[in-house]
């Protein structure tokens, strides 16, 4: 879904120039609107496909960014610059795991993690692999089925390094745990997509 069919999702977030009128604070709640316009609207589309991979469907995505956006329009006092994608990522990804508490409860799966891993540092680029490569030339319905199958920890981090492109720190933030858990999340994530995928294909 692109940016243009996600954008309706959040047009009813921002009050109506009667209801800022019948506000006390004016000023600040037309500020309030041109920084959630700057901040969160762009990156609409990332937060949708983000949402869609940890609820499984479109209906309930879209469901999880409305409240998302109603989240952040209430908190965008609180955003204090930085990365606005990040922010925006953190919120939808709460707003998810709510969500799925609420109406999926059986989904929500932890999974063990490793606390450490060789690598030091998060601005470390990944370095293609001959199993980085296959899962780059996978069938995109096998892919999407086999990523759909993860436990939904990998499953985001997986989602939100390969397919957003956030750096290692970036995850961190957003999945509020160590750069070390990212890493070793990232590397099982991929395990276990490339078994699938060596044995579907087989």
């Amino acid at each position: 879904m692109n940016s243009f069919a996600v954008r309706p999702i959040c047009s009813g977030i921002i009050p109506s120039a009667s209801q800022q009128n019948a506000g006390v604070n004016k000023i600040s709640s037309r500020d309030d609107d041109a920084r959630f316009k700057s901040v969160v609207l762009p990156h609409l589309a990332d937060a949708y496909a983000l949402a869609r991979w940890l609820t499984g469907n479109s209906a309930d995505a879209e469901d999880v960014v409305q409240d998302a956006c109603l989240h952040a329009f209430r908190g965008i006092g609180n955003f204090s610059g930085g990365n606005a994608r990040a922010w925006v990522l953190t919120i939808v990804r709460h707003t998810a795991y709510t969500w799925l508490g609420k109406n999926r409860p059986a989904a929500l799966v932890l999974v063990e993690d490793v606390e450490d891993v060789g690598r030091a540092q998060s601005g470390e680029p990944d370095v293609e692999t001959p199993e980085t490569a296959l899962i780059a030339k996978a069938d995109a319905g096998l892919l999407e089925a086999a990523i759909a199958a993860l436990p939904a920890p990998f499953r985001e981090t997986l989602v939100l390094r390969d397919l957003q492109g956030l750096a290692y720190r970036e995850i961190a933030g957003v999945t509020d745990v160590p750069v070390g858990t990212v890493m070793s999340r990232l590397a099982r994530a991929r395990q276990r997509l490339i078994a699938t995928i060596a044995k579907d294909a087989a």
